[in-house]
């Protein structure tokens, strides 16, 4: 269980940094070094500040080519995904949250000008994520799943949130009893302490389910998402209260999608190495 709750956190800075730094190298010196617009200069400036790891650097560049030129959207892109990497997940002090609504109001504005922008999208839902806005986050990832159905990660990303926000409910009401979660349905607990429970996750459950399916459809070697589908089916398993045998065939299928991950784990890393050992 340990495991699973540090992939869940870890999911959004690495989300983060691997957009950030695939937005700005992607666009590196876009317009000629000798360019005579002021815009494009600072634009350039900042790309290679970034590339140094020079964020404040960039920063600065970014937001004066935004100054400049208030209709460069690639200025305001940079700006935004420079910004995201510097938030602290977690942290709720003012200049954090500052530097998030900063960003999710630049990408905002890059979406006015093109409402299709997945990597805005998922900026925006991976912010929300890192400073625990679940509701946020979740509706972002639904909208990038809107323009393209098949993003697996969206729907994995999904299934995170909702089996988090589910995790999190069970533990509460299981502490206040003096118990902690068996993930197996936790039948010690007093059945109006598991009706409380089933009111405030049977949506959540059911819908971690169906979008970790989806995401496993999309990507059948989809590892982590089988491993949450694992968590999913325990958190099911503690709303079948009122009938064993349906909350043993939820432990069955945890089971199931466990080992089922630790397969696809062991077949993805043999093809990376496969790959690498090619001459």
């Amino acid at each position: 269980m340990r495991r699973s709750r540090v992939l869940c956190f870890s999911l959004l800075p690495l989300a983060v940094v691997l957009a950030c730094s695939s937005a700005v190298s992607q666009g590196a010196n876009p317009w000629d070094s000798d360019s005579h617009d002021p815009a494009h200069n600072e634009l350039n400036a900042g790309v290679e500040a970034f590339k140094a790891a020079h964020y404040g650097e960039a920063v600065a560049h970014f937001r004066r080519a935004v100054e400049l030129d208030p209709k460069l959207p690639l200025a305001k892109r940079y700006l935004a995904t420079t910004l995201a990497q510097q938030i602290v997940p977690g942290v709720e002090t003012q200049e954090n949250l500052k530097t998030a609504q900063e960003s999710v109001g630049l990408f905002e504005q890059v979406l006015a000008g093109d409402p299709h922008d997945v990597n805005s999208m998922k900026q925006i839902a991976a912010i929300d994520f890192s400073l625990k806005k679940w509701d946020d986050a979740r509706e972002w990832q639904k909208k990038v799943l809107t323009v393209n159905p098949g993003d697996a990660e969206a729907a994995y990303t999904i299934g995170v949130i909702d089996w988090t926000v589910a995790y999190r409910n069970a533990k509460d009401e299981l502490s206040v009893a003096g118990l902690t979660d068996d993930g197996e349905g936790n039948t010690k607990a007093p059945p109006e302490l598991l009706t409380v429970l089933k009111a405030k996750n049977a949506a959540l459950t059911e819908e971690a389910i169906q979008y970790l399916q989806t995401a496993i459809e999309s990507q059948p070697n989809y590892a982590d998402a089988m491993v949450y589908l694992n968590l999913a089916y325990r958190r099911k398993a503690d709303l079948e209260f009122a009938d064993n045998a349906a909350r043993q065939d939820d432990v069955d299928k945890a089971r199931m999608w466990s080992e089922k991950a630790m397969q696809a784990r062991k077949a993805n890393e043999e093809k990376v190495v496969g790959v690498q050992s090619q001459p």
